[in-house]
């Protein structure tokens, strides 16, 4: 299952004691500002994330006896992976992948192949590859069969408003009286629900439903995803009529680890060193490019 779609399946509604609840609002917020907060150390006033301790010192690998390091992904996973109009391999992943080896010195060792989905973990496990970057959730259950790096993007929960919405942190005050939009059946109601407090919620069975009841003025708000909302305001409809309000909120036990490498699971030394790569990409601001390049409408 892929990250990007994480949000669409349900997660279990617990009982959750008051305590609970705000403690694990307190680290959604926590998080959030943390995470601005290293993103604008590192961006100026970019809203780039990032995921990385720069007092980490992590230890630089030695590839020297590697032959080769061959990234496999997939070609519908826009604009992760995917083909371009001439059907070539382009995308965030592809062009993180070659970042990673830049990073590693052995650019001249590099492939990236693409296969179909349920081809990629099977020809992971033959040695038909190294590392699966395209999207495998971090769960319990993937963690069975792979190892992963680090993650290194996330998918934030945001709200959006009408463009004359007044609505400002905390939200968690702002929007009981209001008129709130989110998918049936997901992680993002659930989050709402216990994390929010919000009880004048409407849910819908789809997205497009959502936000065609926020922009014809029958909502005051709409909660999700934070990339695939990035992509509707990037839109027609939504960029006529809505904009992000609060947040980024990351919400792990929610919505999941992001995105990591996989690898086979005893592959610890490759791992070790694509997370020295991938924190090189990170402090070096190449990462930020790459975001910035592939999300116009960040999602941060």
């Amino acid at each position: 299952m892929r990250a990007s779609k994480q949000t669409e399946t349900s997660y279990p509604p617990g009982e959750m004691s008051f305590a609970r609840r705000t403690i694990s609002f307190l680290a959604i917020i926590l998080t959030t500002f943390v995470l601005a907060a290293a993103a604008s150390a590192q961006q100026g006033a970019s809203p780039v994330p990032f995921f990385w301790d720069t007092r980490e010192t992590l230890p630089k690998p030695d590839l020297t006896s590697l032959a080769r390091l061959r990234f496999l992904t997939t070609t519908d996973f826009r604009p992760f992976n995917f083909l371009d109009s001439q059907g070539r391999l382009t995308g965030f992943h592809v062009d993180l992948a070659r970042a990673i080896c830049n990073e590693l010195g052995i650019i001249d060792k590099c492939e990236i192949q693409a296969l179909p989905w349920a081809e990629l973990e099977p020809a992971l496990m033959k040695g038909d590859g190294d590392a699966i970057m395209a999207g495998i959730a971090v769960t319990a259950r993937t963690r069975e069969n792979l190892g992963f790096t680090r993650s290194y993007l996330r998918f934030p929960a945001r709200f959006v408003a009408p463009l004359s919405s007044a609505l400002e942190e905390p939200l968690a005050a702002a929007i009981q009286d209001k008129r709130v939009g989110v998918v049936s059946e997901t992680a993002h109601q659930s989050l709402l629900r216990e994390q929010f407090g919000a009880s004048n919620v409407e849910a819908f069975d789809e997205q497009d439903a959502m936000l065609d009841a926020l922009a014809d003025g029958r909502l005051d708000a709409a909660f999700g995803d934070g990339l695939r909302l990035a992509n509707w305001l990037g839109g027609k409809q939504g960029a006529d009529c809505c904009k992000f309000v609060g947040g980024p909120y990351i919400a792990p036990d929610y919505l999941g680890q992001g995105l990591a490498i996989a690898t086979r699971p005893d592959d610890t030394t490759l791992r070790a060193a694509l997370d020295w790569a991938l924190q090189q990409v990170a402090v070096k601001g190449t990462f930020a490019e790459l975001y910035l390049r592939y999300f116009p409408i960040g999602f941060f």
